[in-house]
C-alpha cells in the first residue's frame, strides 16, 4: 500500500524536531490542494502517514514545515525575518503503490532532504 511519511531531524541541536507543524499539498493544475495537516511527535515523526491507500495518486506534492516557529520556541536567536521560516519540499510520486518517505534535515540556516525508506 502506498503512503507518504516524513520526519524532521534538527542537526543544530542533535535531536528530532518535535512539535513542528507540517502540511501536505497535492499540486493539481497549478493549484495547491491541502490534503493533511499534522504536527511532529517527540521522535520528530507524524503519528500517522500524511497520505496512504486509495488517496495516493501519482503526481506532484509539497510538504511545508514551520521550522521558524520551532527554532523560536527553542530560544534560538534569529533575525527578523528568519532565514528559514517555512521550508517547502516539492517532490514527485511516480508510483502510488510505493512508500515515499520524505525527511527534512534542518538547522536555522540550512536544510536537506532525501527519499528515505
Amino acid at each position: 500500500m502506498g503512503r507518504i511519511t516524513t520526519h524532521v531531524l534538527d542537526t543544530a541541536h542533535g535531536k528530532p524536531g518535535q512539535g513542528i507543524a507540517v502540511q501536505l499539498y497535492r499540486i493539481d493544475s497549478g493549484q495547491r490542494l491541502e490534503l493533511r495537516a499534522a504536527r511532529t511527535n517527540a521522535d520528530g515523526r507524524c503519528d500517522e502517514p500524511l497520505l496512504e491507500g486509495d488517496a495516493m495518486q501519482a503526481g506532484i506534492y509539497e510538504i511545508d514545515f514551520d521550522v521558524g516557529s520551532y527554532f523560536g520556541r527553542l530560544g534560538v536567536q534569529l533575525p527578523e525575518p528568519a532565514f528559514l521560516g517555512r521550508v517547502t519540499l516539492r517532490f514527485g510520486v511516480s508510483d502510488a503503490a510505493q512508500h515515499y518517505h520524505v525527511p527534512l534535515v534542518v538547522t536555522p540556516w540550512s536544510y536537506s532532504t532525501y527519499r528515505g525508506s
